[in-house]
């Protein structure tokens, strides 16, 4: 039985060798910098400064429209969304007012209405994809992928339904952040 004593890495350790944790054991446990994929513990990247700066402008620039026309509420990387089989931790990730809950001591067990991932310069474009997928398929109605090095925004609202914005293109929220626009160039200053 594992415990919020037990350390993660551990039980990385055990479920590359083909035992794995359940669902259950992960909520109930704190299990800081990894997110669950079907049955397993996945260590998230370490964040380099490039990725914290654009986290900070997009939070920034969201935060204040969203709070300005009660919108809902946004969320740092710490907190756990459950996608199916997976428990994930976006970057940043949008919840509107009639979807918050009440429960505030637990992670979310609906998917976000906006995720937005920043790349790592150690992220496998696979395993991006694969959680994009995952965000979707959960409901997510809004997923945007900021890539740092190509100063991209990769915005999906469907499996078949994405665009590739510039770094001279605007970024808009659509009918998911409603009248939020600013440009691409801005989450890159």
């Amino acid at each position: 039985m594992l415990n919020s004593q037990t350390n993660p890495e551990n039980i990385q350790d055990s479920t590359v060798h083909g035992n794995s944790i359940t669902l259950e054991e992960f909520l109930e446990n704190d299990f800081e910098g990894y997110e669950y994929v079907k049955g397993e513990l996945v260590p998230m990247a370490a964040a380099a400064i490039v990725h914290g700066e654009i986290g900070s402008n997009v939070h920034f620039l969201l935060a204040s429209h969203i709070r300005e026309n009660k919108l809902g509420r946004l969320y740092i990387a710490e907190t756990t969304f459950q996608l199916g089989d997976r428990v994930v931790k976006p970057d940043i990730a949008f919840v509107s007012t009639e979807r918050l809950s009440e429960d505030k001591l637990k992670g979310f067990s609906v998917a976000p209405d906006l995720a937005i991932e920043i790349v790592s310069p150690t992220d496998k474009h696979y395993d991006v994809t694969e959680k994009v997928l995952a965000y979707l398929k959960a409901g997510t109605r809004l997923v945007w992928v900021i890539e740092p090095i190509m100063k991209t925004v990769m915005v999906y609202r469907s499996e078949r339904d994405f665009t590739l914005l510039n770094f001279e293109d605007t970024l808009t929220g659509e009918d998911v952040v409603e009248g939020f626009a600013c440009p691409v160039a801005q989450l890159f200053e």
